[in-house]
């Protein structure tokens, strides 16, 4: 009799430490989360930094155009059977609104992506050949030329396995790429999207910014830009 309650006392004791160092541990990564994007912010001549209610940092900056640029953090734990993925997405906005078509690609699709803009689009287009599975979508206002173009650059875009998702608009362009995998134990043992590292690499948001400015050219040269309170 003695025995059991020991025991039964000895779990709950071993319970309730677990949780307090589960509690504790998620209240420090949540903490380590807000210096993630510090590096990206000095890219910028002058940046701002905000933080989502998932404390993930939000940047936002100028390039040497004047074109804004916002630099994200995504944590996707949607997929069962996989460990989260950390996205970094950065999105760069035009000054004018243009008359170019809206074309996206998204990489190894699942459905589950709810941070995707393709999934949204209606018009079914043919992608390119990639090792990836890619689904490809639009608004239907791309001509064959431009499906070409597009094509042929979402063909080297995802060559990269790392990339997800890349998306033309007449208002901007953006580029979704993997930044890290969780960390196995605290996902399998506390069900936890905790990320081995302290920071995103500047390097990585610079090429993604150079990927989202290459989408942003492709079409250049067949468009016709309006200002964006006409083209609304």
């Amino acid at each position: 009799m003695l025995t059991t309650i020991a025991l039964s006392v000895f779990a709950a004791v071993s319970c309730g430490w677990m949780g307090v160092c589960a509690v504790r541990d998620h209240r420090a990564a949540l903490a380590e989360r807000k210096s993630l994007l510090d590096d990206a912010a000095r890219l910028f001549a002058s940046s701002r930094i905000t933080f989502g209610p998932d404390h993930f940092p939000v940047v936002v900056g100028r390039l040497d155009d004047g074109r804004q640029a916002k630099i994200e953090l995504i944590a996707d734990t949607m997929v069962t059977r996989r460990l989260p993925q950390l996205w970094l997405r950065v999105t760069l906005s035009e000054h004018r609104t243009s008359q170019r078509p809206t074309i996206g690609a998204l990489a190894r699709p699942t459905g589950a992506e709810y941070y995707s803009l393709v999934h949204d689009m209606t018009d079914w287009m043919t992608p390119p050949e990639t090792e990836a599975s890619l689904l490809m979508r639009g608004d239907g206002r791309a001509t064959a030329w431009q499906a070409e173009r597009v094509s042929a650059l979402f063909q080297n875009l995802f060559a990269d396995p790392t990339v997800k998702e890349a998306v033309i608009t007449p208002g901007g362009t953006r580029i979704i790429r993997q930044a890290a995998q969780g960390d196995p134990g605290a996902h399998k043992v506390l069900r936890q999207a905790r990320f081995p590292l302290t920071s995103i690499p500047a390097e990585l948001v610079r090429v993604a910014l150079a990927e989202a400015e290459a989408l942003s050219a492709v079409l250049a040269e067949d468009e016709h830009a309006v200002p964006a309170c006409e083209a609304a």
